[in-house]
């Protein structure tokens, strides 16, 4: 876990927020061993903006990553934890049902880590078994 985090938090130190200063870091650590990372990228056109974890996902899934999603970990500067947004929840959602997974989220502050399940975050989810 604490691998983990800190390839948040050193991908969170590449973030563009030049508008909120809120740099937000995502890492993915998936069955294999590989971790993908993503920082938050944000666009003066504020609804236009990339959360970390939709960076990371899409870079994930971009390379071919399709399942095995394991663990995620989120950090940003706040003090306390801070977790996923309901668009990202969504996001990571999709990819874990990919490989029928629940993953660890860890929602890393300054001092404090929360770890939980995704399904805890983003109950009675929406996903690819829900079109069939």
């Amino acid at each position: 876990m604490d691998d983990l985090i800190s390839a948040a938090r050193e991908a969170g130190s590449t973030a563009y927020a030049p508008y909120s200063n809120f740099q937000v870091g995502a890492a993915l650590l998936f069955a294999d061993g590989s971790v993908v990372t993503g920082a938050n990228v944000e666009n003066a056109s504020y609804g236009l903006g990339l959360c970390a974890e939709t960076v990371a996902v899409a870079k994930a899934m971009s390379s071919g990553t399709r399942g095995g999603l394991e663990a995620v970990a989120v950090t940003g500067p706040a003090h306390d934890p801070i977790t996923p947004c309901g668009r990202c929840r969504q996001v990571l959602n999709e990819l874990a049902a990919l490989g029928g997974t629940d993953p660890d989220v860890h929602c890393a502050g300054a001092d404090e880590v929360i770890t939980v399940k995704l399904s805890q975050l983003l109950p009675m989810a929406f996903g690819p078994d829900s079109l069939v």
